[in-house]
């Protein structure tokens, strides 16, 4: 339903899937710039994409029944919230897509803000395969969106001398950045 309504009122171009593996676990990690982003990203993968939405959410009349059957799960924002992360990882654990947008909010700018350290949290406590992915363009309709998935950050050094959550977070946001600076070299270009 999501890439049916995406194909009609956008140009979508999507680029990098095969860099989505077939299997096992997989933390993708998305820049974030409209309320759209969650179907959109996920919308055009062969494996269902499981997002954490604030729990805000879900707690509207239509969306608490839709989110759950979309495969979304509730994180209460600006605390430690230890249910939405035990889900998150075993999600991973049983080879889900899970897909996080580690600046924890939309951007008023459209730049990319800070990472918050959960998404580190979560590449390092996994063995998920880490995948960058920006979201470009405009959402006014008929417009052209672009989302890109990135080769996987390896975290395996990360993980191995047990860095912190912090640093593996930084590393993540550097791929998605090189994304969106990629793009950017590009419209130049052409």
């Amino acid at each position: 339903m999501c890439r049916t309504y995406f194909r009609i009122f956008y140009r979508v171009k999507i680029e990098g899937k095969e860099n989505i593996p077939s299997n096992n676990g997989v933390l993708l990690c998305s820049n974030h710039i409209h309320l759209l982003d969650p179907p959109l990203v996920g919308a055009f993968l062969k494996r269902q994409t499981r997002f954490m939405a604030k729990a805000e959410l879900f707690q509207a009349p239509i969306l608490k029944q839709l989110l759950p059957k979309l495969g979304a799960f509730p994180i209460r924002r600006g605390m430690s919230d230890r249910q939405a992360m035990r889900t998150g990882l075993k999600l991973l654990k049983e080879s889900e897509v899970v897909g996080l947008f580690p600046e924890g909010t939309r951007s008023k700018t459209g730049k990319l803000g800070k990472g918050l350290t959960g998404v580190g949290f979560f590449a390092l406590r996994s063995n998920a395969a880490v995948i960058p992915c920006a979201v470009i363009g405009s959402y006014k309709w008929f417009s052209t969106l672009k989302v890109v998935y990135g080769p996987p950050v390896d975290m395996e050094t990360l993980r191995e001398r047990k860095a912190s959550p912090e640093e593996a977070t930084q590393l993540i946001m550097q791929g998605i950045q090189q994304l969106l600076n990629e793009n950017s070299k590009r419209e130049k270009q052409d």
